[in-house]
């Protein structure tokens, strides 16, 4: 957006574009910020001017009193020299000469201060306006790529600073070097959460597989969906990807080797205070309480309340109770897999 109101003048780019950063993209005509910086540059000439004059003046001013110093000092010499020779009158005149020379002198230093802060004040203004000019000259401010354009040539553009219902941005400038990839990690996860955790991200659009670690997380659970906003730094140096394409990620919590494990739909009750699990030895139904650890999408993690080699019953538990008989089959999707 434009810090300043004015019409565009030169527009150098278009949806596509890509621009590197301080390259111009747009340029405004705004007369009155010129006619500002020709006042200033004005004001500035004046306040030399009157402090070349407060100099000048101090210059003369000195020579006065230099002079009415002199005189009284030989006056009062002769009259100490040769008492009764000099009239008091004209010593007193002296000496009235000098005082005044030298409070006339003190005046135009004064003077002069003043002229020199003026010339401060005129300086300050012309750098004010002239950085306001600058403002005219829309730049980027960083690396990146022309998404929407707003203005043309001739457009009118309303400062930045103006209501959000008058201001209209010149461009939209997009950074697509490095992208953020924002994971909605579920509340039971949040507290495994770190910096510089791994993950692997698949962007199914353009089949590519990437691997990034956790740059950033909000460390604040959003209450209206229970999960924790947490960033990836995604570098993008080709230009591949683009902002608002989708991500399935991996998250990598923990990793536990050779860990027993069986089903999701084997374990009741996941999630709450009693987990379950229905096993079959020698025929006979056995309901066990169990406490379960890491969850991927297919099996859950077992750390008690089962051993390798228990048959576990998979599917649906309605209709079973502990101490029932059954005949216990392989499951298609296990039958290969020990449980």
């Amino acid at each position: 957006m434009a810090k300043v109101a004015g019409y565009v003048k030169d527009i150098n780019v278009d949806i596509g574009t890509h621009v590197r950063r301080n390259a111009v993209i747009a340029t405004l005509e705004v007369p009155e910020i010129q006619d500002d910086v020709a006042k200033a540059m004005a004001g500035v000439a004046a306040a030399e001017a009157n402090v070349t004059t407060a100099q000048a003046a101090i210059r003369r001013t000195q020579a006065g009193a230099d002079i009415a110093l002199l005189s009284f000092q030989r006056i009062a010499d002769v009259a100490k020299r040769d008492k009764g020779l000099v009239p008091k009158q004209e010593i007193d005149v002296a000496q009235s000469r000098h005082l005044e020379a030298a409070a006339q002198l003190a005046s135009m230093i004064s003077a002069l201060k003043a002229a020199e802060q003026n010339k401060l004040q005129a300086d300050s203004e012309y750098s004010r306006a002239t950085a306001m000019m600058q403002y005219a000259t829309i730049r980027a401010p960083f690396d990146g790529v022309v998404t929407k354009r707003y203005a043309n040539t001739g457009s009118m553009i309303q400062a930045g600073i103006s209501s959000q219902t008058q201001a209209m941005p010149v461009v939209k400038l997009a950074q697509n070097n490095l992208l953020r990839l924002v994971l909605p990690v579920p509340v039971a996860d949040v507290a495994e959460i770190r910096d510089g955790q791994l993950v692997d991200v698949e962007i199914a659009s353009t089949g590519r597989k990437l691997q990034g670690k956790i740059a950033r997380y909000a460390d604040s659970v959003q209450m209206a969906t229970r999960t924790m906003d947490t960033e990836v730094d995604v570098p993008n140096t080709d230009g591949s990807l683009v902002p608002g394409m989708y991500a399935e990620v991996h998250l990598h919590l923990a990793n536990h080797a050779a860990a027993l494990s069986v089903p999701l739909d084997a374990v009741d009750g996941i999630g709450t205070s009693v987990q379950q699990a229905y096993l079959v030895r020698d025929g006979i139904v056995h309901l066990a309480t169990i406490k379960v650890g890491l969850q991927t999408s297919s099996r859950i993690e077992i750390l008690s309340g089962l051993q390798s080699g228990d048959k576990v019953i998979v599917g649906r538990h309605t209709g079973i109770s502990d101490g029932q008989k059954v005949d216990a089959q392989p499951a298609a999707y296990e039958s290969s897999t020990k449980n």
